[in-house]
Order: structure tokens, then C-alpha cells, then sequence
């Protein structure tokens, strides 16, 4: 048993673990073979996207799921015209319903990126005013200059193929619940293995791929029967959050649904036909329910009983959030690295005295850090019922809560952050007290933000009145209340770009953006 490499390498094995990964599918399109046709995915398509982009006016991202609006994301950033293709008929179809999937649409096209669904290309051609143009199966078509596959992902399994391994109909090398192949001394683990005619592309079921494989190394043998694909992210500003069945497919399941059309916010969850647990959710435009759904989820709680209740706002009989002190020792509190509360406590009980040491010993919340707030939580908690103080400053500078630092400020009259530094601080300050502490008196007092005695709390974009791009420069956006504007102001914006040769567009909220400006040429 070995493997050979293409240089004729040779390295025997008695227990082989084939962890090749996958790459990024691109359909097979007449014409999408061209230069300015990319994908998403490494670190060398990010470079040649922004080459390309450099040259370019419009671009479109053929894919509407989670990389596909992220890529369309930067592509806006790069100061083109973005345009979002899916095949199917809403944004994210794997993770929302089509409530939510619209109201995402709806939102997306709010911040200035186009949305065309239900749209299959045919083919790829030369443009007319752009450089390329896209022609649909129902015989529209749509010009850009750049197009970026972001369609999904497909297994590397050719190695697998060429050794006989089992190959699922999908691709991807069949695995058992020990992620075994169908060579029992080759297992597979990762975006190229295929359990149950699945292949899972998040990072947490590669871990429990990994820790299968591996405990079937020792005495203590782990099995992988599938992973939690719930997730919760931010798509160009947009909360989003996607649990469990998501569609309310299992038999007999009732669906929830909470909508706000004023406030853009989109809730739904699915339980079980009696009514006790919770089977998936969707949340759009506000996620703050988001973890206390997941534990409900992930640990078989009992849901109260007006299940509706965990997603009705507050103040029509909203149901408080699930606390620390409820959640039971098997709840996993960290996906990524499947930390349990229990793991958690039994940290503290070894001698961990703060949520740095709890992180170092269990490594909950060094992943994606989504479960941070609730690690937090659980933390103190379990500290505070053994009697250990709980340290809740604001930062080391300031023995205080944000709360408590604003009654200070309030009740002593303190209009500036030296004088409140000097009474109440030590140090210097930081990144998190000085921006806080600005707000706070912002809040109490309204002085003009770049008087002398607050400038060095602002950030950089308030500092400078411009805003911050990713590659250093600025964008300034002048206010034009109402939208009206004389002639006379017009052509004086024209000017100035032309004078400082500025990128300009007019933004999704019907102003004016003017890029590439230099901090040096800020002031004039």
C-alpha cells in the first residue's frame, strides 16, 4: 500500500486519509471560457478579480447563494455596477424559504446590486456596449464587462476515481459513519467525501469528519452521522441566520411565520406536529433570536407554549431569551469545535478564572466566533454561582460598565475624555473606550465631534469626513438634502472629480459618491 506521486515519490501507508477538498464548479457555458470569466475561491482569483475590475464598468456573479452575494459585494466595493444571476427562482435557496429568500432580494437590491433570478445562460458572446453579454434561456439578455462563477463547488475525487474507489452519482468519495471509504484502510473527510449522497462545504462538519476518522486510530471510536449546517452571517450588512430545516419539509411540521414589511424583517420557525421542538428557522433582516433558536434546536428543549412567541417582538408577548442557567450541560454552545456547555463548566471547575482561559482550554469561540456572546454569557454565569466576582469593565482603562459611564459622565458634568479619564481611568485609552466615551458625550452634551478636546476619539472616517476604502483611499459623499441640487453646485462636484481624478457613480441612495481620493488631498 502506497502512494505515488506524479515526481515517482513513493510513501507506504497502512492508514491513508484522503483530505483533497473540492473547486469551484463552472457550467458549462459556450463562451465562459474567456479571460475576464473567473471564479471565487482562492486568494488568486481575488487578484485577478481586481485586475479585471480595474478595466471594467459592470460585472455580474453567476450564483445567488451565500459566495456568490458576498462576491457580488466586493465587486460593488470595487466601484463597479453589480449584477447578481441565479438559475433558481430566489437568493440563498439551500438556507431560505421564499419568504425570506424575497425579502433578502428585496434588501440586496436596496443597497445598489441588481438581482436576476430564474435566469439559465446560454451562452456567452461579445457585447455590444460592454465587453461581454450574457443571453438567457428565455431570450433577455445582460452586458458586463466581468463575470464571476461563484455556482457552488464540486469534490476533488479523481484520484479516488483512479484508484476505484466508490464514487457517489454526485461526486465525491462514499463514506460510511466512520468516514471509511470503500477501501476500509482509506478514509475520506472534508469538501471531497460524500456521506449519504452529501457533501458538506462548512468547516464545522470537517472537523467531526476529522475526529471520526481519527478515533477509529485509538480505543475510543467516534461516528459521523451528519453535522449542523445552521448558520447565522452578515451579506452586505444584511443580518441573515438559517437553522435546521429552514423549508419545513418533515412530515407534518407547522410553520410560524413573523413579518415586517416597515422594518424589513423576515421570521419564520418550523416545529414538530405536537408542538414541542423546534425543527428549523429562518431570520432575515434581525437576527437577535438566532442563538437562543439554535439551543432550542440543538438540544431538544421543550418550546413553550405559544411557540410563536420566540419570534414576536417584544411588545407583542415575545418570549424572553433562553438564559445560561437553562441551557443543560449537553448543549453545544461552539459548532466549530463542538464544545459543549458541559466542557465549558468543567474548564472552570479545572481552574479557569476568565473567558480568555476558558478559550485556550476548550477553544469554544476561536472559529467563526458566532457563539461568543453566548460563551460570554455562560462564562460569567457559571463564575458568579461559584461565588467568583465577574469583571464586567468596559476595558482596562475603565472600571466601568458603558452604563455606569454614562451616568458619570452625566451626573459630574464631565464634557470630555481627558477629564473623565483623569477622574475615573488609567491608562491611556483604547480602541474601545475612546469610540464609547465619544458617543456618550456626543449623546449628553452635542459639541461639534472634531472640537479640539474630541478629535482624537473619532475614527478615521469621522475624523477625515470621508469614507475609507479597502485599499486606503477615500470616497467623500457630499450631503444634498432632499436630492436637490442647483446647476451651479452640480458642475462644481463634476469639477472636483475631474480635478483629483475621482471615481464617480451616483450611489443606491440617490447621492453622488466621488472615489480614489488621497488622505494629503483631503483638506483642499
Amino acid at each position: 500500500k502506497a502512494v505515488v506521486t506524479a515526481g515517482g515519490r513513493r510513501f507506504a501507508y497502512d492508514t491513508l486519509v484522503l483530505a483533497t477538498g473540492s473547486y469551484p464548479f463552472v457550467p458549462p457555458i459556450p463562451g465562459g471560457a474567456r479571460d475576464n470569466c473567473l471564479t471565487y475561491r482562492t486568494i488568486d482569483d481575488l487578484g485577478a478579480i481586481q485586475a479585471q475590475a480595474t478595466q471594467s464598468t459592470v460585472g455580474v456573479v453567476v450564483g445567488g447563494g451565500l459566495l456568490g452575494l458576498e462576491c457580488a459585494n466586493a465587486l460593488k466595493n470595487l466601484g463597479l455596477e453589480a449584477h447578481v444571476v441565479e438559475f433558481a427562482p430566489g437568493l440563498m435557496g439551500v438556507q431560505l424559504d421564499d419568504g425570506g429568500s424575497r425579502l433578502l432580494r428585496r434588501k440586496i437590491e436596496a443597497l445598489g446590486v441588481r438581482v436576476h433570478t430564474g435566469k439559465a445562460t446560454k451562452e456567452i458572446v461579445d457585447g455590444a456596449e460592454c465587453r461581454l453579454c450574457m443571453n438567457f434561456a428565455d431570450g433577455s439578455h445582460l452586458e458586463t464587462d466581468l463575470i464571476v462563477f461563484s455556482a457552488g463547488i464540486r469534490p476533488y475525487d479523481q484520484l479516488a476515481r483512479d484508484c476505484g474507489l466508490a464514487v457517489a452519482a454526485r461526486g465525491g468519495i462514499v463514506v460510511d459513519y466512520h468516514c471509511r471509504s470503500s477501501d476500509s484502510d482509506i478514509f475520506a473527510i472534508g469538501e471531497c467525501a460524500s456521506f449519504g449522497n452529501f457533501i458538506y462545504g462548512l468547516v464545522a462538519p470537517g472537523y467531526r469528519m476529522a475526529e471520526a476518522a481519527a478515533s477509529q486510530l485509538g480505543e475510543h471510536k467516534q461516528v459521523f452521522q451528519g453535522a449542523d449546517m445552521s448558520t447565522k452571517l452578515k451579506l452586505l450588512g444584511v443580518d441573515v441566520g438559517s437553522i435546521g430545516d429552514a423549508h419545513g419539509r418533515a412530515e407534518g411540521s407547522l410553520a410560524y411565520q413573523f413579518c415586517d414589511e416597515k422594518a424589513a424583517v423576515y421570521k419564520r420557525i418550523n416545529v414538530s406536529a405536537d408542538g414541542t421542538r423546534l425543527l428549523g428557522a429562518v431570520l432575515v433582516g434581525d437576527c437577535a433570536d438566532y442563538d437562543t433558536l439554535l439551543q432550542y434546536f440543538l438540544n431538544g428543549i421543550a418550546l413553550p407554549a405559544a411557540p410563536e412567541s420566540l419570534i414576536l417582538p417584544p411588545v407583542a408577548g415575545g418570549a424572553p431569551t433562553l438564559g445560561p442557567a437553562a441551557l443543560p450541560l449537553t448543549a453545544t454552545l461552539c459548532s466549530c469545535h463542538n464544545v459543549s456547555k458541559g466542557a465549558v463548566v468543567e474548564a472552570i471547575d479545572a481552574g479557569c478564572r476568565a473567558l480568555g482561559d476558558v478559550k485556550s482550554a476548550t477553544r469554544a469561540s476561536t472559529g467563526c466566533g458566532g457563539c461568543a456572546a453566548l460563551l460570554k454569557s455562560v462564562v460569567e454565569y457559571e463564575l458568579e454561582s461559584r461565588g467568583v466576582s465577574v469583571d464586567r469593565s468596559l476595558c482596562p482603562h475603565f472600571a466601568f460598565t458603558r452604563h455606569q459611564i454614562f451616568h458619570l459622565c452625566k451626573v459630574e458634568q464631565l464634557r470630555s475624555f481627558d477629564e473623565l479619564l483623569a477622574k475615573h481611568g488609567k491608562g491611556r485609552g483604547c480602541e474601545i473606550c475612546k469610540p464609547a466615551v465619544a458617543s456618550v458625550l456626543a449623546s449628553l452634551w452635542n459639541e461639534h465631534i472634531l472640537a479640539k478636546p474630541h478629535v482624537a476619539l473619532q475614527d478615521t472616517n469621522d475624523n477625515f469626513l470621508a469614507n475609507m476604502q479597502k485599499d486606503g483611499s477615500y470616497s467623500i459623499v457630499p450631503r444634498i438634502p432632499g436630492g436637490e441640487i442647483t446647476p451651479q453646485k452640480l458642475i462644481v462636484l463634476g469639477e472636483l472629480g475631474r480635478k483629483y481624478g475621482l471615481y464617480t457613480k451616483i450611489t443606491a441612495g440617490q447621492r453622488i459618491d466621488l472615489f480614489g481620493a488621497h488622505v494629503d488631498q483631503l483638506p483642499a
